[in-house]
């Protein structure tokens, strides 16, 4: 995979689990972190939004303003932190311990084959997980400034259903056998399971 960016979104406060680092829980003896910073190690530039005291190389950190501020205010902090920023655009959620690099090769190619303006994985219930997907870059960029500009308080509080919400999208179900690559852990339970999947 080349061409592409990645964004990864690691400042959530995991009311549901402690208010925990969740991010840096392990799964598979592997912060799930830097899980997903592996399955876009072919990203150029790859930036995490949220504490991170030790990046790895060629890993950006930043923060979103003020910290906690969430995901779309995140969303606009990774973005401007892409000094030439590519074509697309893997935003991600920091817990996404079975991510793949196969399955954001996929979205990827989604996005470059269609006229869309990024896609998503959908679970078998077709809701769309809205931080597991690739975007063109400058549509991304634009709705941030279209949603900064309709609200009064920023971007603070902002939804990412409202910031994506008139973007074009192709919905994208995994076709591969297995857990879900989009599979996110919000509580202890969801750790306890992407553990047993790793085994």
């Amino acid at each position: 995979m080349t061409g592409f960016a990645a964004v990864v979104l690691a400042g959530g406060a995991a009311r549901r689990m402690g208010g925990v680092d969740k991010p840096d829980v392990p799964v598979g003896g592997v912060a799930m972190r830097d899980r997903v910073l592996a399955a876009v190690a072919g990203a150029d530039p790859r930036v995490v939004v949220g504490p991170l005291a030790d990046p790895p190389p060629g890993v950006l950190a930043v923060r979103e303003e003020p910290p906690g501020a969430g995901p779309v205010a995140a969303t606009a902090a990774g973005l401007a932190a892409l000094a030439e920023p590519a074509g697309l655009v893997a935003l991600l959620a920091g817990d996404l311990p079975l991510l793949t690099a196969d399955a954001v090769d996929l979205l990827t190619q989604t996005v470059r084959a269609g006229g869309v303006d990024g896609a998503l994985y959908v679970d078998a219930t077709g809701r769309r997980q809205l931080l597991c997907g690739v975007w063109r870059t400058e549509r991304l960029r634009a709705a941030v400034d279209r949603l900064a500009a309709r609200r009064d308080g920023g971007l603070v509080g902002a939804s990412m259903r409202a910031l994506l919400g008139g973007l074009s999208v192709a919905e994208v179900t995994w076709p591969g056998v297995g857990p879900a690559p989009w599979f996110d852990c919000d509580t202890d339970q969801d750790v306890r399971q992407a553990r047993e999947w790793t085994r």
